[in-house]
């Protein structure tokens, strides 16, 4: 039996699809409709192909994923159909709720997408492991990565996702606290621990130029230093950094152009930034040569110091009006997936590399 780095990311991915699904989260009521009526509503009459392709791709890594787990466990006798139904099961569980959320509209054609594009999912995850390319991808991995690095692929492979979410600041991820004092403050108001919060001093005032191009290095050098606990040849670990760089860029670059529009895509690549890359490309490529454990503990104070300067930057105007595109528009599909793996990415890797220096520790 293989472990899979298949599993974790199903079940993630599985975790954002129910938060995409209900999200707002707001004003949950019974509306006097029972919650499968959907199933047998009449068709639609206005469709767009933005809506189709989203309902089937949606589902596709869902379907896929939780094929690839089985396949790869050897934990069912039936992995494509059990990994169809676990995520119809759970489209039909996301629809019915919805019939409690004034906000959102229950719908059999969704439903139906849904099932289709995990079917698609999983029978391309069956077509690859029959055409060997998986047993492929493992040899791979054993040559490029050393074991028990499971945690480490999860993370980085969700590292583009998080970068989608637009962000104030180029690879920006982790900028929660402004958010988490605005909730508490509410969840307080009427309480006498109100008074309880720290107050601040002074507004947040935005980033200098230095400090920005400081955080873009730092964004650009923790996913390297990340790769570096499970990459050891220098060589794999030079083209890690060029792959890392190219992506941080090319996912930044579409970030932009789904919230502005493409003719924006570029809008973000100013001095600092720029100066941010190029610094951060430079360290990463000057620290290919240190040891795991010193990369690891380096990347914890890279981590530190980054979520600290990052959250004393303000949220600006035009971010907020970004956000509400969003949340309004037709992204409102990926809002809280991005945006809660733009959150969290950072505390992630943070836990991760604890947990691997403290086990690495035991086992010498």
């Amino acid at each position: 039996m293989h472990k899979s780095a298949a599993w974790p990311l199903a079940w993630l991915y599985a975790g954002l699809v129910v938060y995409a699904s209900c999200y707002p989260f707001v004003d949950w009521r019974d509306q006097g409709i029972a919650p499968w009526e959907f199933l047998f509503a009449p068709m639609a009459r206005y469709w767009t192909g933005f809506d189709v392709g989203v309902n089937v791709v949606g589902y596709v890594p869902l379907g896929a994923l939780l094929a690839l787990g089985a396949l790869r466990t050897r934990r069912s006798h039936y992995p494509v159909t059990g990994a169809v139904l676990v995520a119809t099961l759970l489209s039909l569980v996301m629809e019915a709720l919805q019939s409690y959320l004034p906000a959102r509209i229950p719908s059999r054609e969704d439903f139906l997408l849904n099932a289709l594009g995990a079917a698609v999912g999983a029978c391309g995850a069956l077509l690859l492991e029959r055409w060997g390319a998986i047993d492929r991808w493992s040899r791979v991995r054993a040559r490029w990565f050393v074991p028990h690095s499971r945690g480490g692929l999860v993370l980085l492979a969700l590292w583009p996702a998080a970068l989608l979410f637009p962000a104030p600041v180029p690879l920006g991820l982790g900028q929660v606290l402004e958010r988490v004092e605005l909730a508490l403050a509410d969840w307080l108001s009427d309480t006498p621990y109100l008074h309880w919060l720290p107050a601040r001093d002074a507004e947040l005032t935005a980033l200098a130029p230095g400090t920005e191009m400081l955080c873009v290095a730092l964004g650009l050098l923790i996913p390297c230093l990340l790769g570096f606990c499970i990459v050891r040849p220098l060589w794999r670990r030079l083209v890690l950094v060029a792959g890392l760089v190219l992506v941080a860029v090319v996912v930044t670059a579409l970030s932009a152009a789904m919230s502005w529009g493409p003719v924006h895509a570029w809008a973000w690549l100013d001095l600092p930034a720029q100066w941010g890359l190029l610094v951060g490309a430079l360290l990463a490529l000057g620290l290919a040569f240190m040891p795991w454990r010193g990369g690891a503990a380096l990347a914890l104070v890279a981590l530190g110091l980054y979520i600290s300067v990052l959250n004393q930057a303000p949220e600006s105007p035009y971010f907020a009006q970004t956000l509400q595109h969003w949340e309004q528009g037709r992204f409102i599909r990926f809002h809280g997936l991005a945006q809660w793996l733009g959150w969290l990415w950072p505390y992630g890797a943070l836990v991760y590399l604890l947990a691997q220096l403290g086990r690495r520790s035991e086992e010498t």
